[in-house]
């Protein structure tokens, strides 16, 4: 009897400390990599992606972002991408899932707008830093080949 207490007490904390990271008002700054070999594209290049990512919770549970980020696949120039959008946080443990448009700069100027959907993880590690993986969707309307992507990255998240 005193186990089972213990366990819904421990669930019931976890359960709490989880909400107050996703209220109105915080801020989220964060850093992703992706790539090394765990996504995908219709030529099965290589590559490695870096995201810088900034946000803000407008409502509880929902977040404006904002992205910057660089990748480089084998054999294409390197991109360069800026873009906009939201995550839902759907349980509050931190499950969330993301959606977002880019804007797509490569070096041999070739330009881009991209729709992306994520669906990821915010594992808290402390009151405010988090561990996020995250499986995505890049999708390229003009070089489907080169630029979509299904893949996974893994970032730090820092809740403020």
């Amino acid at each position: 009897m005193k186990k089972k207490l213990v366990f819904m007490l421990v669930g019931l904390v976890v359960t709490m400390a989880a909400n107050a990271q996703f209220e109105q008002g915080k801020k989220y700054i964060g850093s992703s990599l992706s790539g090394l070999n765990l996504s995908y594209n219709g030529t099965e290049k290589s590559s490695l992606g870096l995201q810088a990512k900034a946000g803000y919770l407008f409502s509880e549970d929902f977040m404006i972002t904002g992205q910057i980020g660089y990748d480089k696949k084998k054999d294409v120039p390197a991109a360069y991408t800026l873009g906009a959008g939201a995550r839902y946080y759907i349980v509050q443990n931190g499950l969330y899932l993301g959606a977002s448009v880019n804007y797509l700069h490569s070096n041999n100027n070739y330009d881009d707008f991209m729709p992306s959907l994520q669906v990821g993880y915010a594992f808290f590690i402390s009151h405010t830093v988090t561990i996020e993986p995250e499986i995505y969707y890049n999708q390229s309307f003009k070089s489907h080949s080169d630029y979509s992507t299904v893949g996974f990255r893994v970032g730090f998240g820092i809740y403020l």
